[in-house]
């Protein structure tokens, strides 16, 4: 059974850092395209980030362009979003998703 849990959310001031992580198991993440999405309160949701598993190719959402980055842990079989520089318009609950898997997200509060 898939299972995909994030961690890491929280709230931090605006031009602060969190790191998100998804820990995957019942997959092994180098197999696979790796994504992150948000949703904010009253917007449509968007796509962060889509990782290629076996390199870490990675397409990003150009408003995060220079300020996300992703790291994998093969022996953790995890994946983590290392947000920079937050923006409240970053606010929004953050998912991991894998093939049609998904987290059950973490909120991401950028706020003075």
């Amino acid at each position: 059974q898939v299972q995909l849990v994030e961690s890491g959310g929280g709230l931090v001031q605006p031009g602060g850092s969190l790191r998100l992580s998804c820990a995957a198991s019942g997959l092994t993440v180098d197999y696979h395209y790796i994504g992150w999405f948000r949703q904010a309160p009253g917007k449509e949701g968007e796509g962060v980030s889509c990782t290629r598993g076996s390199d870490g190719d990675t397409y990003w959402l150009d408003s995060v362009k220079g300020r996300f980055s992703i790291s994998r842990d093969n022996a953790k079989n995890t994946v983590d979003l290392q947000m920079n520089s937050l923006k409240p318009e970053d606010t929004a609950v953050y998912f991991c998703t894998v093939r049609n898997y998904w987290g059950q997200g973490t909120q991401v509060t950028v706020s003075s």
